[in-house]
């Protein structure tokens, strides 16, 4: 049975990576797909944790050689899922997470369309802003490039599966636990999943 390939995007700043976070600690049957790219690293950020940080070089021949499920170039810098990261662990029947932005997010689902995809709304622009400075991480001139990216991003949330506003933090985690149960209560799953069950229930006395 394989795995489920969950997508997670979102406009910057509007808590995706820390709803994600949360999720992945208290939903362990969930892997993580880390992303390449060749954005520099912020000072928190661990290579092979956050991100495979690559240069545009090694990126490029990467695309070349199909390695990647989805690509794409945000704010000036490449990001991209490899495949390798992602279709054995969903071949094992794990199911898998990619945090990616609307552009990846239509190719993933071009390639696997049994995906489930995830759109995270901010509760209002102000808010959005907000915390985009509260990071204090970015100049004002990436502050300012991604508020106006944010409208790109959110013009594609009727693409997705489903869309959650991260206002209560803990509100928006167990909807996104919802989702994540829902899923693993289809029926297709649990055939699958509970066939000896199945059988003995279906045994002719």
């Amino acid at each position: 049975m394989s795995g489920t390939l969950y997508i997670v995007a979102a406009p910057s700043g509007a808590g995706k990576s820390s709803l994600v976070n949360a999720l992945l600690e208290r939903e362990p049957g969930i892997a993580l797909s880390i992303s390449h790219t060749t954005r520099p690293p912020r000072p928190n950020d661990r290579d092979g944790e956050h991100y495979h940080f690559v240069n545009r070089g090694v990126f490029e021949h990467m695309i070349a050689e199909g390695a990647f499920l989805e690509h794409a170039e945000v704010f000036g810098n490449l990001y991209g899922t490899s495949r390798g990261a992602v279709e054995p662990l969903l071949a094992q029947g794990r199911d898998v997470l990619l945090e990616i932005d609307w552009q990846g997010a239509r190719q993933v689902r071009m390639a696997r369309p049994d995906c489930v995809s995830v759109f995270i709304l901010p509760p209002s622009r102000a808010e959005l802003e907000r915390r985009l400075r509260a990071r204090a991480s970015d100049s004002a001139a990436t502050i300012a490039r991604r508020l106006a990216g944010s409208r790109e991003e959110v013009a594609h949330v009727g693409d997705f599966d489903y869309v959650l506003i991260n206002d209560d933090f803990a509100t928006a985690l167990e909807q996104m636990r919802s989702i994540v149960t829902c899923q693993r209560l289809r029926r297709e799953v649990q055939l699958v999943r509970n066939a000896v069950l199945l059988d003995d229930l279906l045994k002719a006395e």
